[in-house]
């Protein structure tokens, strides 16, 4: 498993963080979204995504991954 943390713009209330982690869910990676620090932690298998998936599903969302 493997860890990295995303800074991500747009980010503001609750649904906005049900969206992101369940768009990583629907990946098979898991997230933790810190709003004050406009952060998501994400664990992920590296063999099956890309960190490059990962950050085109969340600006999919309608989110900046920065």
């Amino acid at each position: 498993m493997q860890t990295i943390t995303l800074n991500v713009e747009g980010m503001s209330c609750n649904h906005c963080v049900n969206t992101i982690e369940k768009t990583l869910s629907g990946l098979g990676a898991t997230g933790k979204v810190n709003l004050a620090a406009k952060t998501v932690e994400v664990s992920y298998d590296e063999s099956g995504l890309s960190v490059e998936a990962i950050k085109e599903a969340i600006e999919d969302q309608g989110y900046d991954v920065v």
